[in-house]
């Protein structure tokens, strides 16, 4: 244990040399001060893996170290030392992210428990933003690839496309051809709507490209057979904005990268990543929206088979007005049934 390093901040000597007499008895490394300024004087000169501090001491208190912490010394975990009547404060602490703290007058057990479960905790903490720096060096040289190799095809064609998406689709199993099939209904869909020429064929690149930013969402995230923690989230819902620089550097895509960016905002606003609504939403993500939500449905999962598409209709028409533009459901539900299908059915043929 004796690679560990505490330091212990106290105005109170007697607490200081009490302490430090205790871990080093544990193991620990342990040095001390007397206030923020000597803190920040041996922060600045070595490593701590634990910093163990009073809330209240003269001059800057111990809430005012723990954010100085937070901004010069990540991996430096904090546990803070509390009265009895600073029990709020010690609370307000944590939510302002020290680990633990300890009331006193303390129980020596108690502060050996609590910091060796301190120590644990930041160690995760640490590791994870590992994790997280080296998920993001990885994401940044897929995606530069990935938008190195479209530049060097100048003109992306129908084709080229395909078999761009097809490729990344293939990762996700349970949805393979998903882009094509959801470019195809996007487009039949935008088409009743009256848009055509250029703008048409935007929407289906748009389409196609959607989920082209996954390229840097791990296997084990993207495949996850469970529900995702609040950090896979992140991790997961960064794909559109990605996505969205990868299709923008390549000149024949640009416009495209409108749809890209947008394609999870929904009608009410509550979408990500900018939480658009209304008509602020472009036209082609609108559109896209039924059409995804339609191929969601018709399509298996392993959760689930695939449903009907009169149970796609009604679900994609119950929530006109919150995930969907009212316009849009309207005219996908003036659409027969069969279309639909007949559309699936092409695009499954044609892989």
């Amino acid at each position: 244990m004796g690679h560990y390093r505490v330091l212990v901040v106290d105005d109170d000597e007697a607490i200081r040399t009490m302490l430090g007499m205790h871990l080093r008895t544990l193991g620990y490394e342990v040095d001390s001060a007397r206030d923020m300024g000597q803190a920040v004087e041996r922060l600045e000169q070595r490593f701590f893996d634990l910093v163990l501090t009073d809330v209240r001491m003269p001059g800057p208190d111990g809430l005012e170290l723990l954010d100085w912490i937070a901004s010069n010394r990540g991996e430096t975990g904090v546990v803070m030392l509390s009265g009895c009547g600073d029990i709020k404060l010690a609370v307000r602490a944590m939510q302002g992210g020290a680990l633990d703290y300890i009331v006193k007058p303390f129980d020596l057990a108690e502060v050996a428990g609590t910091i060796g479960r301190a120590i644990g905790s930041q160690e995760g903490r640490v590791e994870r933003a590992r994790y997280l720096a080296g998920l993001e060096a990885k994401l940044a040289d897929q995606s530069v690839a990935l938008r190195s190799t479209l530049n060097q095809l100048q003109e992306a064609s129908q084709e080229t496309l395909e078999a761009l998406v097809t490729a990344l689709d293939a990762r996700e199993r349970e949805t393979q051809a998903h882009s094509k099939r959801v470019s195809e209904y996007s487009v039949h869909l935008a088409s009743a709507m009256g848009v055509r020429g250029a703008e048409l064929e935007v929407i289906r690149q748009g389409s196609m490209l959607h989920d082209v930013g996954k390229i840097g969402v791990p296997d084990g995230i993207l495949l996850k057979p469970g529900s995702l923690t609040a950090d896979e989230w992140v991790e997961m819902r960064k794909h559109p904005e990605i996505g969205a620089w990868i299709v923008s550097g390549v000149e024949s895509l640009k416009k495209a990268a409108d749809i890209v960016i947008a394609h999870h905002e929904r009608f009410d606003g509550k979408g990500y990543p900018a939480g658009l609504s209304g008509q602020k939403i472009p036209l082609g993500a609108r559109v896209f929206a039924v059409a995804d939500c339609l191929d969601a449905i018709l399509s298996d999962r392993p959760y689930r088979g695939g449903q009907t598409s009169e149970h796609a209709r009604e679900e994609i028409a119950r929530h006109a007005g919150s995930q969907f533009d009212p316009e849009v459901t309207q005219c996908f539900l003036k659409i027969p049934t069969p279309v639909w299908e007949d559309i699936r059915e092409r695009t499954l043929v044609s892989l």
